[in-house]
Order: C-alpha cells, then structure tokens, then sequence
C-alpha cells in the first residue's frame, strides 16, 4: 500500500463516484424507481440512495442470467478462455484497488488498511487463483468392463444465486463467484445492504474485463424482499449465502418451497481458541488472541471469541490480552493508523451493547472495555471488550455477538477443554497452542470444526478449503472443493 495519509483519503472520500443502480445484463438498471439510503458507519453520513430490488428486479436479472446461461457463449467456451476473463478482472480490480478499499471503508467501516492490504488481496487473490485454475480440470474416465466405455464429466450448474455478507463484501463474494464463473455458471449476486456499493462496483468491472452480458448479474436490496425472491425463485439451480444461521434456515426453507435447488451455506461461528501451558509462546498466543478477536471489530464468523486457558496460565494469559486490547486504535477508518473502526451499523452497535450488559449481569468481571467510544464523530464506535471468570452457559460464551468482544474461560485438563470448545451449535473454527506434537493431532481430530489452526490463527491460502460443521453450516469456500458446489457430475456410458 503506496503511503497515503489521512487526509488525502478523506478527501478522496469526498469525491468518490458510488454506483447507485442494478447491475443487470451488463447495464445499469434503475428498477421500479424505489431506493435505500447506504449509511456509512464511519460519520452516520448517507453514502449513496441506492435502488431497491423487490421480486421484479430479481426475476429479471434471473431471467437475463437463465439466457446468458441457456444461450449465451458463457458456458461453452473452452474452460481457458473463462479463466482468461477472470485473470482480466483480477487485473482490473487492482488497477480500481485503492477507490475499491475505500468504498468498503465508507459503507462497512473497515480500516482502510485492511481494506486494501487484506480484503482487496484476497478478493483480488481468489479471481486469479480461480482463472489460472479454470483450464487445469480434467474429467474422469474409470476403469469399467471390457467393451464399455465410461466417461464422468463435470457440468456447470446453472444459475447461481449468491447472497453475501457486509463484513468481508468483496472476498466472500470473490468465493462465491469465482468458482461459479470458472465452472461455467453464470450468477446473480445480491450483496448486503448495508455494502452494496463495492458489489455493484464489481459488476461494471465484470463487464468491462469481457464477461458476456448477463453472465454477472448485480442487484441491491434487503433480504426480505430480494433475498427472497432470490432464495423462491425456480429459475435459479444453486444458492450460496454466507450470513447469519437464522437467515440460512430460511433459505434452506425457500429452496423445500421452490424448485429444491441446492443450497451451500456458511454460517455463524462461537470459535474457541485453547491455550494449553506448554504453548511454544505464551505471548504470542495472546497477542494473536487479542487480534483474532478484534480485527474487522469483531465482525468474523471465525472470530475466536471464546479463549479457554488452563488455569495455570489463565491470570497471564488473560493480563496479556487485556493489555493488547487496551493498546488498539480505534478511529477513523480512513485514518492508515486506526487498528478498529467502527461497526457496521447504529443497530448491531446497541445488539452488542446489549450482549455486553447481559454478560456483567450473568456475573462475568468485564476486564476492559465495554463502553461506546468517539462519540462526538457520528459513528458506531465500541471499545476492545474483556470479559474473563465467564462460565459455559452464559450468553457471551454461547451466543454469536459479532463484535469486539471476548469470553475468557478457565479449564484444567485437556479433556475438559475439548468438552468445552465442542459444546457449542457451531462448529466453524478453532485455534490450538501446543508444543506437543501428538496434542496437536489428537486435539485438532477431536474438535468438532472445519478448520484448526494450530499455533496460529486466521491463517491459509487458496488452496486449502473453507467452511463448517453443524450449525455453522455445510459445503465449502476456497480450494478446488468449491467447485463441486457450482457443478454437477454427469455418467456416461458407452457400449463399445
């Protein structure tokens, strides 16, 4: 990230050009002349007035996506030449990377460092990942008896339907449609709306890198009225949706009440993080728990949320997180030195409030924290929250708060602290601190989670897979097992 100050990027801010209309066949779309103010958390300050999708601007870019898809060269192109146009958009999302991290800085409140330096990369990471990997893929043709011949190809699927979240708008849609796109899908993709503005810019930089018109569709609007429609629709074969678990169900209901279309979800997450005495660094296993636990305010469905440590280390442990939570700037997301911003809206601001006033009142000690803060700016801002002498069946330990805040909970034997991460609805991620190779085996087999880091947290690459178990959700991100969501597995068999 070229050194731009604070300043520079409010005013940038200042002039920044927001799209304001549906992406749809490879056009602006106004739709029915209906709108939504996008607030930017930062000031309380309306953005953009953006138009609204109801069920009439979803049947049309589903019907727009269905001929793209039924008709159009998407699909039938050679795998190569998709992964091409993928590669073109990849390159064109870096030439827009510094107006596209400051959209997401404006709508979602994300520091404009990580905007650029972690949701950009990654976003930016996953179009190229997937274009390079588009003509890589074979087919199989098992070993059957003599005198047949069988073939198993894979297909794209259809229409997708992506519906994405408000914390990471560009890389969790990047998961989404990278697979899809490379695998021959074409897509409509409803972002948050509380952060369309980075999805709708996306759309027009599809268009322009040569996806063929109606391959990428955008639409922005609520989830009860265009998630919906989206989710009821018989036009569309596969839904992804990363959000919330009450929103999944209803997903998984409107896929019984339509067409049963598959649907792929990634969901909450209450992560432990356990902290055994014989970590290869008990300051470096706080020090990541503080910034697990804080960065992106908290708003991580892998947020490692629950730190169990054994008692014989807990008061250090603790003592150290504390510290490194009361160190953190929080500020300007415009602001290249703020570490935290603000959250992303007035109303989860007070839901967190309120799990923070419940948690004091179940009994946990509140460590630090646990006040709004910045008041005098406008914005949603909220100081790095400590709760320690938490116990298992208390609502912070148990409930999914995405914030900044975190439940410290003691444990003496390892038995006990497998017990206590696994009990939870959740199943999405865990984090181990162990020197002892055969702990690190036998715990990470034992945890109930679709990812383990060990001694480590929140790291990975683009090869490996992402997603969760239980209620956290089922298929998953990232890898070449994405793809499997986005296609489907034909037989064909050949009397020689």
């Amino acid at each position: 990230m070229r050194e731009i100050g604070h300043q520079e990027w409010a005013g940038r801010a200042a002039r920044l050009a927001l799209p304001t209309r549906h992406h749809i066949g490879g056009a602006e779309e106004s739709g029915g002349g209906a709108s939504f103010a996008v607030v930017s958390p930062r000031d309380g300050r309306v953005l953009a007035n953006v138009a609204d999708a109801g069920p009439g601007e979803v049947d049309l870019a589903v019907a727009v996506a269905r001929r793209a898809f039924d008709h159009g060269p998407w699909p039938r192109l050679a795998p190569a030449e998709r992964g091409r146009a993928l590669l073109r958009l990849a390159e064109l999302m870096e030439e827009q990377r510094e107006s596209l991290a400051l959209t997401i800085s404006l709508e979602m409140g994300k520091p404009i460092k990580d905007a650029y330096e972690i949701e950009l990369r990654a976003a930016i990471s996953t179009f190229r990942w997937y274009g390079e990997l588009a003509g890589k893929l074979a087919d199989e043709s098992p070993h059957t008896a003599p005198g047949a011949l069988a073939l198993v190809t894979r297909e794209p699927a259809g229409v997708v339907g992506a519906v994405v979240p408000w914390n990471f708008p560009l890389t969790i849609a990047a998961w989404k449609l990278a697979p899809a796109l490379a695998a021959g899908c074409t897509v409509v993709l409803k972002p948050s709306e509380w952060s369309p503005l980075s999805a709708l810019s996306l759309g027009h930089l599809a268009t322009e890198a040569g996806l063929p018109a109606g391959v990428l569709n955008v639409v922005a609007g609520d989830g009860p009225a265009a998630g919906r429609a989206l989710g009821l629709h018989p036009g569309v074969d596969v839904l992804a949706f990363t959000g919330s678990t009450a929103v999944g169900r209803h997903f998984m209901r409107y896929a019984a009440d339509s067409n049963l279309k598959r649907v792929w979800l990634e969901l909450g997450g209450k992560s432990p993080n356990i902290i055994l005495p014989d970590a290869p660094d008990l300051d470096a296993a706080a020090a990541t728990a503080a910034w697990g636990v804080f960065f992106n305010q908290g708003q991580m469905c892998t947020a490692p949320s629950r730190l169990l440590v054994h008692s014989a280390v807990a008061e250090q442990v603790t003592d150290a997180v504390v510290r490194h939570a009361r160190e953190l700037r929080v500020g300007d997301p415009l602001d290249p030195a703020t570490q935290m911003g603000p959250l992303a809206r007035e109303a989860h601001l007070a839901r967190v409030l309120g799990h923070i006033a419940d948690a004091a009142s179940e009994g946990a000690r509140l460590r630090t924290g646990g006040a709004r803060t910045l008041t005098g700016t406008g914005g949603n801002y909220l100081e790095p929250t400590v709760f320690d002498r938490v116990e298992p069946g208390m609502r912070v330990a148990r409930e999914e708060i995405f914030g900044p805040v975190l439940s410290v909970l003691a444990f003496d034997d390892l038995d006990q602290a497998v017990a206590l991460a696994n009990d939870s609805e959740y199943g999405l991620a865990a984090g181990l601190w162990t020197s002892d190779l055969s702990t690190a085996h036998r715990v990470s087999r034992a945890l109930r989670a679709g990812t383990v880091w060990v001694n480590c947290y929140e790291e990975g690459d683009l090869t490996v897979p992402f997603g969760g178990m239980k209620q956290s959700g089922n298929g998953r991100d990232k890898s070449v097992h994405a793809l499997e969501k986005y296609t489907e597995l034909k037989t064909t068999w050949i009397r020689l």
